[in-house]
């Protein structure tokens, strides 16, 4: 079993133990196999690690590995002629009644083999390791029909598998209507998605099952059918929610105890107030307003004041997000959406584990699982105040490098 020490270093536990970011200075940080097995100020180092291969940090910043807990990194062709759409006015919800938006990805996805797709999503995961990421969501949604939604989960638990990140999938089946079922959303659950997540389930393909409320979308009542069926095989929940309307969306998931309710922008205080009686996260996606050129921002103020949890991600996608940098996230969130950067740094360590249902990771704490991110600055703010710049000095996954 692998031992290694790592001294003098800054360490940002991110515990929320009442110290900014949890800093401690001057600190040490020993790792038996892959778990921190302790972590304090050097100078209380216990006996029993100080034989140690000790490695000097020369006063680094440490972190948790960084965490995208909402992504869409696996799928087909791109979206590129619908951006210049948008610049010419067109708004999202235009562009997906004329064929675009989801659908048109949907055409690109089933004609790719799952290597196709593997290999497409390739670049984009590594940019993120590239990043100090080490646990990522990864949705499926980009099929609608059986064969390509099982092709999705599949290319995605085989990153998990070929790369040194933690995959963690979620069913999206219910994201969009395709365009054999147009008018008729329930004979598409009835039909395509809940069987499907059903051989999703039994193939060991799904973590959680996600879904998108919303007007151009499915409506409440249809997304219940899907969580329902998610209850049944004992899968948590999450929900796309309150992009572009408030449909109530989140106090839904809320009910079923989801995970999250992501996006956001249009959530009400008695949305807020069912997340926070239910624990559920909030996960706010930077990259999609500042695409889309929304100018309603989430209540982040709301959210504080009835202390629901907030977790940032990229929410890589071909369309309303092509953003594949965790880092430029947390600059946004601060920038677009006025969060601390403290808050912007917990939104993807400990938040982010919570929104993906990782008790083990998110914060440097004795006992979690040893992934961690090195970063040549020597304070947590430099992670959010930079743009376009990556700062990483390394990477520690599961103890190793």
């Amino acid at each position: 079993m692998s031992q290694r020490l790592l001294t003098n270093a800054r360490l940002a536990t991110l515990t929320g133990n009442g110290e900014p970011y949890g800093l401690i200075d001057g600190g040490a940080l020993a790792i038996v196999g892959d778990t921190i097995a302790w972590i304090g100020e050097a100078a209380h180092l216990p006996f029993r690690y100080s034989a140690l291969h000790a490695e000097d940090l020369d006063g680094r910043l440490v972190t948790p590995g960084l965490i995208d807990c909402h992504t869409h990194v696996v799928f087909g062709g791109d979206r590129a002629r619908e951006f210049e759409m948008r610049l010419q006015g067109a708004t999202y919800e235009e562009v997906a009644r004329a064929g675009g938006g989801i659908v048109s990805t949907v055409s690109a996805t089933r004609s790719a083999s799952e290597d196709d797709l593997f290999q497409a999503a390739l670049p984009r995961v590594d940019t993120l390791i590239g990043e100090g990421v080490t646990a990522i969501e990864i949705k499926s949604g980009y099929g609608l029909d059986r064969d390509t939604e099982l092709r999705m989960l599949r290319a995605a638990r085989r990153i998990g598998k070929e790369r040194p990140v933690l995959v963690r999938t979620s069913f999206l089946g219910a994201h969009a209507i395709p365009p054999e079922y147009k008018n008729r959303a329930d004979a598409y659950l009835t039909e395509v998605c809940l069987p499907t997540l059903e051989a999703a389930h039994a193939e060991g393909l799904v973590d959680a099952v996600d879904g998108f409320c919303e007007g151009i979308a499915f409506s409440p009542e249809q997304i219940a059918r899907v969580f329902d069926k998610a209850k049944e095989l004992g899968l948590p929940v999450k929900l796309h929610a309150e992009q572009l309307s408030n449909l109530g969306g989140a106090a839904l998931a809320a009910s079923y105890g989801a995970l999250s309710a992501d996006h956001l922008e249009y959530l009400d205080e008695a949305g807020i107030k069912a997340m926070a009686a239910s624990g559920s996260v909030a996960v706010l996606l930077p990259g999609a307003f500042y695409t889309l050129r929304e100018t309603q921002q989430p209540p982040l103020d709301l959210l504080r004041a009835h202390n629901v949890p907030v977790a940032l991600a990229t929410d890589c996608n071909p369309g309303s997000s092509p953003l594949a940098s965790l880092l430029l996230t947390l600059n946004m969130g601060c920038t677009l959406f006025r969060m601390t950067p403290e808050e912007a740094l917990a939104g993807v360590t400990r938040e982010a584990a919570r929104a993906l249902g990782l008790d083990g990771q998110g914060t440097l704490e004795a006992g979690k699982r040893a992934d961690l991110a090195v970063w040549n600055v020597s304070h947590p703010a430099e992670l959010s105040y930079r743009i376009g710049f990556n700062s990483l000095h390394k990477r520690i996954f599961g103890g190793s490098e």
